[in-house]
């Protein structure tokens, strides 16, 4: 294990969609607003059959406070995060699979292959939260070298560096090559890494165009 810098994670805070954004508008949405409300007042009063209730909905902003609620209360259970996962709405998704980061028992792998980037970003900043699970170090290995989203490949990258599973260093050494935000965050992901090849990848970070990719590579050497 290397001193300097970590990569350590934090969930992503762009989400490209607010999911926390409650002002009231007229019309029927401030209706969806008063739900929302009493969903997110469930969890803190610990009123699960409330919360619980609110996971069906209609309104997707709703749902996704209700599953925060059950969270807060300490009653999501992997069920209803499988369930949530699939769901139809993205803002749900993606809510499901920040929380699933405390929940090892939900596999995410299909989540590194939603439709929605931002689905994919906050799925493989849970993985790199818990323990690898099955087929998780191939799949973010894959999401590293192949998303479109720089965002996502960035993602993938950190959660690699955070498992620190030698299945995954080919993926953050490829990731080297990268835009400099995914450089970067592939020269913090070598952090838990040893020898030789990973070695000779930090002095050639060292000549990097970017000033913060060579300072992070200084760091760790």
């Amino acid at each position: 294990m290397r001193g300097g810098p970590c990569a350590s994670l934090r969930p992503p805070t762009t989400m490209r969609g607010d999911m926390d954004d409650r002002r009231s508008v007229p019309g029927p949405s401030t209706d969806r607003n008063q739900r929302r409300r009493l969903a997110a007042l469930a969890g803190h009063a610990g009123e699960v059959a409330t919360a619980l209730e609110m996971t069906v909905d209609d309104a997707p902003e709703v749902r996704a406070t209700a599953l925060a609620a059950l969270h807060r209360a300490g009653a999501l259970d992997a069920a209803t995060l499988r369930l949530s996962l699939v769901d139809p709405a993205p803002l749900v998704r993606r809510r499901a699979a920040q929380l699933a980061a405390h929940h090892v028992e939900v596999d995410l792998v299909a989540a590194l292959q939603d439709p929605e980037d931002d689905v994919v970003e906050v799925a493989a900043w849970a993985c790199g939260e818990r323990p690898a699970g099955p087929g998780v170090v191939d799949a973010l290995a894959a999401l590293t070298a192949r998303h479109g989203d720089p965002l996502c490949r960035e993602a993938a990258v950190a959660a690699l560096g955070a498992l620190g599973e030698p299945a995954g260093l080919g993926a953050i050494l490829a990731a080297l090559g990268d835009k400099p935000a995914v450089r970067r965050r592939a020269v913090l992901a070598l952090a838990p890494f040893e020898g030789p090849e990973v070695d000779d990848a930090l002095r050639a970070m060292l000549e990097d165009r970017d000033w913060q990719v060579r300072q992070a590579a200084e760091d760790l050497l």
